[in-house]
């Protein structure tokens, strides 16, 4: 089962992570643990790795400027923090994303802001074209340490059934 350590002989065991197909129950809340708090060298990094030259993130003096007093930290980070959270619980099994929908940054993040996240699975199917996995949907919320929501979005992954995973062939 997802996220315990799975006996592999007399006193060992080894971590397991993910969920398989069977595990996902429609209604089912995850949260994920732990937070992450964001620092300007994370947002100044990330505008780096992705060439977004808006000074918004990066320029203090800019930030000081603007309506928000202060840099922001680059949405497209948020995003990946928060779906990087999610990936122990939702997709650490998973064999592709299949498509996002609806991504919402619904309020600002600031350097210093942690980071919390939870996912609830909307839906899953069978497969159609592969009878050893299926699609899970799942809502991911991004909240910061006053509870706000800061990101939320729907995204859908195949998901492999248990024992036809590529962790299963190679025992993990």
């Amino acid at each position: 089962m997802s996220q315990n350590a799975l006996p592999i002989g007399p006193q060992r065991y080894r971590e397991s992570f993910g969920r398989h197909y069977e595990d996902f129950v429609v209604g089912d809340v995850y949260e994920h643990r732990p937070g992450r708090t964001i620092t300007q060298a994370d947002n100044t990094w990330f505008t780096l790795l992705t060439m977004n030259t808006h000074p918004l993130h990066f320029d203090e003096q800019y930030g000081k400027a603007s309506e928000f007093g202060r840099c922001v930290v680059a949405s497209p980070l948020t995003l990946a923090i928060v779906v990087g959270m999610s990936v122990t619980d939702v997709s650490q099994k998973a064999i592709a994303n299949m498509g996002w929908r609806e991504i919402r940054m619904t309020a600002p993040v600031f350097a210093g802001d942690t980071l919390y996240a939870e996912s609830e699975v909307l839906e899953k199917r069978d497969s159609k074209s592969r009878p050893t996995a299926g699609l899970v949907t799942v809502r991911s919320l991004g909240r910061n340490q006053d509870g706000t929501v800061v990101c939320d979005f729907e995204r859908t992954i195949l998901v492999s059934r248990r024992g036809h995973g590529v962790e299963d062939r190679m025992g993990y």
